[in-house]
Formats: structure tokens, C-alpha cells, sequence
């Protein structure tokens, strides 16, 4: 069944992207008589959640209300009280909610008390693929406790991120980069390789000026920490920079990052490069739910061969460079067999006018 009123509540849970996390973008609507009573979508810095606005919104008109949901009520207190007694007080009569809450804390126990109060619950199964992608990052981070981890590549149609030699200007157009701006803005934490950072000296910042719930965390991984003190990421950083090292790495480097108030990872991985996995591990530990990895071909194959890539994005352009030296999207060893191949599914192109296109594309694991 279609319910305008769940596609506003959408809209408006969208207007909560990038600004909510390590909570869930919700949209709420509160209906009564037909007409819409209370709206609300939630952002973390307003602390309220959706369901709480709308029913403030609504007044006394919540009694007696259907109240459209994008995802289930939580039953839990964590900076606020549970949404589910909140509606329950209201005296509302019916709650459609496109999607059960994948939070182990929730996970059905809002409907249960919501039913157990004699509302009427209704999960409006047909939102919900997109209900879940709005909120792409929390179900996966709450499904399998790590943050969801994309890898972003800009390609040429031969699969060739970067020239030999002069690699001034840019693969993709303004709109394609226009768009990245979008993902970063969308994601908690972003990694870049000490060989990027010294070739490009990027500042890996979130531009498009939106309101974040917080800032966004850029990330080096530097196994011998050559990172120069006077890149603009370290001297740009204001709490919001991590170098991901190893043991290995000078002690008197240490102290100079973290006197500047840099975040410095110490995770050993094999043959003397960092554990990309206990990065991702301890990022879950500290609530990021999303980590997007915009670096070279050497970082991108290490991330690919640790098994902690989730998806892809890659943003192709109307270009050839050719060569055995210009370099492809994922370099190091590789698999010599293509039967070994990683393999992807759940692939979708789109279109980026006039000529160009992104793969967004899942790791089958």
C-alpha cells in the first residue's frame, strides 16, 4: 500500500543526513483526519528525536492520530526518554513504520510496546529499501558492529587513477567531484595513504558547507610517520586528524603529532604496514558508523586484500591514459588467478551528464 504521508516522512528524515550520526536519520508525520498535524525529522545537535517534534507540533491533535514512521520508535533511554512511551502518553492510535529499528536495543521491542499499549502497528514493508538507505552506515554498523567502508575512486575508462609522471588537473568534472563532496559529507571518517598525502597535500575536508553532527575524521596511514609537520592536513587540524602508524614509528614523531593535537593510532599489521582492521575496529568502538577511503592504489589494494571494504564507488571519465605505468585503481600483488578475483554485486550505474558515469557496486563476502 502507498502512503504519501511515509514519503514525507522520508524527505524529511533525509534532511537529517550528516547531521545525526552516530544516531539514525528519522522522519516522523502525525496525521489526524486526514491531515497532517505535526511533522519532525531528527538531527543530533537538537538532541530531540523525530517523534518527539511531531508529537509537539501536533498538540492535543496527536490523540486519537496515525503516526508515520521511518523507523521503528526506540524503547530505550539514551540522551532522551524511549519514543515508544512518548507515543503511548500522547495517546496516538496507529504507528506505520517503514523498517524495525537493526539497533539490538530496539529491535522490535518499540513495536511490542506500542502493541502491548493497544496502538495498532503496521510495518510498511514496501519503504523499507528506502528507509535503509538513508541510513545506509547505521544498519550496516548495527548489523555487524563495524562502520560501513567505501572505497572512492576516481578512473579513466582504462582503470587508470594516476599518470607517471605530471598528474595536475583533475580526472572527473566538477559535477562528479560536486557529488563526492556529498559522500564525504554523508561519512564519519575518511582515509587517505602517507603516499597521497605527499604527493597531493590534500586537506580531505567536507566542502559543501552543511551541518554536520560532527566533524568529519580524516585519517593517514603512515607506517614510518613521514607525514611533514607542515602539511596542511596537520597544521589544518583542529582535533580532528589521526595518524594510523605502527610500532615501529619514531616515539619523538609521536609526541610532535600529538602536541598538535593529532590523534596517533598504533596498530601492527603484517610485514610492518598498519592493521587496517583494527583501525575499523576501533572506529566502531568510538561510534563512527561510515569510513569512506579516498587514497592511491597501493593503500586502496591493502584495504581490498584486508577484507574491509564494503563497497565501491568509482567515478569514471571520458579518458584514456594508457601505459604500463600509469596507475590502476588497485595496485600491489593483486590475485594472479581469475578465479581469485573479488568478486561484486548488487552493481548499479549512474548517470552523471553529460559523459560520464559511477559504479556503486557491493563486495560479495
Amino acid at each position: 500500500m502507498k502512503y504519501p504521508e511515509m514519503d514525507e516522512a522520508l524527505e524529511l528524515a533525509r534532511r537529517g543526513i550528516g547531521r545525526t550520526s552516530p544516531n539514525p536519520a528519522v522522519g516522523a508525520v502525525v496525521v489526524q483526519n486526514g491531515e497532517i498535524a505535526g511533522r519532525g525529522f531528527h538531527t543530533y545537535a537538537q538532541v530531540k528525536h523525530a517523534e518527539i517534534l511531531a508529537l509537539e507540533q501536533a498538540g492535543a491533535r496527536a490523540r486519537g492520530a496515525t503516526v508515520f514512521l521511518t523507523l521503528e520508535p526506540c524503547s530505550h533511554q539514551g540522551r532522551t526518554l524511549p519514543c515508544a512511551d512518548a507515543l503511548v502518553a500522547a495517546g496516538v492510535a496507529r504507528v506505520v513504520a517503514a523498517m524495525e529499528d537493526p539497533n539490538p536495543l530496539v529491535a522490535g521491542q518499540g513495536f511490542k510496546r506500542l502493541r502491548d499499549a493497544g496502538i495498532a502497528v503496521e510495518v510498511a514493508s514496501e519503504y523499507a529499501g528506502d528507509a535503509a538507505r538513508i541510513n545506509e552506515a547505521f544498519v550496516h554498523s548495527m548489523r555487524t558492529g563495524l562502520p560501513l567502508v567505501t572505497l572512492k575512486a576516481a578512473l579513466t575508462l582504462d582503470g587508470k587513477i594516476a599518470a607517471p609522471e605530471d598528474n595536475t588537473g583533475w580526472i572527473t568534472s566538477e559535477r562528479a567531484r560536486g557529488h563526492v563532496q556529498e559522500i564525504r559529507h554523508n561519512s564519519d571518517a575518511i582515509l587517505t595513504g602517507i603516499g597521497t598525502a605527499l604527493a597531493d597535500d590534500p586537506q580531505l575536508t567536507d566542502r559543501t558547507g552543511l551541518e554536520r553532527s560532527r566533524p568529519l575524521l580524516r585519517i593517514v596511514a603512515d607506517s614510518t610517520l613521514r607525514i611533514p609537520l607542515d602539511s596542511r592536513i596537520v597544521s589544518g587540524a583542529s582535533g580532528d586528524v589521526a595518524i594510523l602508524t605502527t610500532s615501529a614509528s619514531s616515539e619523538e614523531r609521536r609526541r610532535a603529532l600529538e602536541y598538535r593535537g593529532i590523534r596517533v593510532f598504533v596498530f601492527d599489521g603484517p610485514g610492518g604496514r598498519t592493521d587496517l582492521r583494527k583501525l575499523t575496529e576501533h572506529l566502531a568502538t568510538l561510534q563512527y558508523r561510515s569510513l569512506m577511503i579516498e587514497s592511491g592504489s597501493k593503500l586502496n589494494w591493502a584495504a581490498l586484500e584486508a577484507g574491509i571494504v564494503d563497497k565501491v564507488l568509482f567515478y569514471y571519465a571520458p579518458k584514456i591514459l594508457g601505459g604500463l605505468q600509469s596507475l590502476p585503481v588497485a595496485g600491489g600483488i593483486g590475485r594472479l588467478r581469475r578465479t581469485d578475483a573479488i568478486q561484486l554485486g548488487r552493481v548499479t550505474v549512474h548517470s552523471i551528464p553529460p559523459d560520464e558515469f559511477m559504479v556503486e557496486a557491493w563486495v560479495n563476502r
